[in-house]
């Protein structure tokens, strides 16, 4: 079957590669679609040995688990694999699969997987939201879209840090106050939720209440962060700083991808999908998520 598989540069290629042979547990699924998300973007300048990108992925069952678990032979589903799902047909655990109403698009669904898990988990390793003020840096990509509108319906009071009016004009319109950096949010905070790292760290746990929490998701410039700790005697001292990652157990649980899929059903989430291309254009849309030229999450389709 075909696949894309790292080039070595970089890049992906597309290849031939062996068919799926699915563990106990797991289904078989032949993609319709699937997206892109930066960390495999990152992952694919240095790949480990035998990885082949793809975890969020869309279609049909056409081999159900041996173990009786999981989506029936035929149902449309959105998948959550691991890995290697940039492919015509890929494994995925049933544990990480959802089955998709007539509601739901296919190529809706693709760009539901890892932002949506994340905004879900952070927002509930966030606490109650209700009445509370949540600062977002960011937010143009597909984790701040999701964070941002169920933040709102939660009844937060959202300030969304977007790199211009224009791509943060989708987050305005969701409800969100949109700024260009996170020093002009306008006072402070229950909620930080930072992940471009460098000096957006510093500047953002500055607007955190003493009561309030920082949430670290992610390093999207690719620069590390600093912190001085003398900046730490300007009021917002007694803040925890916490590192977040969507896959700890203590912010999972079973069922966040059918959450997902319920709450698009319902009209409730509306998944911001910023390209819908062929798959043959995977490797231009690498390109452009690492340019930063994408708003939402990039679909790849394969029909």
């Amino acid at each position: 079957m075909k696949s894309f598989v790292p080039d070595g540069n970089g890049q992906v290629r597309q290849s031939d590669v062996d068919e799926v042979s699915p563990a106990a547990g797991e289904a078989v699924i032949e993609v319709e679609a699937f997206s892109v998300n930066r960390g495999e973007t990152f992952l694919l300048e240095t790949p480990p040995d035998g990885w082949r990108p793809g975890k969020d992925i869309a279609g049909r069952v056409v081999q159900a688990a041996a173990d009786g678990t999981g989506p029936r032979l035929g149902a449309r589903v959105v998948g959550h694999p691991p890995s290697r799902g940039w492919a015509e047909r890929a494994a995925a655990p049933t544990s990480s699969m959802a089955e998709l109403p007539d509601e739901v698009a296919t190529v809706t669904a693709a760009a539901l997987p890892l932002a949506g898990l994340t905004a879900v988990r952070l927002l509930r390793a966030a606490g109650p939201l209700i009445g509370r003020r949540l600062l977002i840096t960011g937010a143009s990509g597909g984790v701040g879209h999701y964070v941002t509108e169920l933040a709102v319906a939660s009844g937060a009071e959202v300030t969304a840090v977007s790199a211009s009016q224009e791509r943060g004009a989708k987050l305005a319109a969701l409800g969100a106050t949109v700024v260009a950096d996170p020093a002009d949010a306008p006072g402070r905070y229950d909620v930080v939720m930072e992940s471009v790292g460098g000096p957006s760290l510093a500047a953002a746990r500055r607007k955190a209440r003493t009561s309030g929490i920082v949430l670290w998701f992610g390093q999207a410039s690719r620069t590390p962060a600093t912190i001085d700790f003398f900046d730490w005697i300007d009021g917002t001292a007694g803040a925890p700083v916490v590192a977040f990652h969507y896959q700890r157990r203590d912010f999972a649980q079973d069922g966040d991808l059918a959450t997902l899929v319920r709450l698009t059903a319902a009209g409730r989430l509306h998944p911001e999908i910023g390209a819908l291309l062929p798959w043959d254009r995977t490797p231009d849309v690498i390109d452009a998520i690492r340019a930063r030229r994408l708003r939402g999450n990039a679909v790849l389709t394969l029909n």
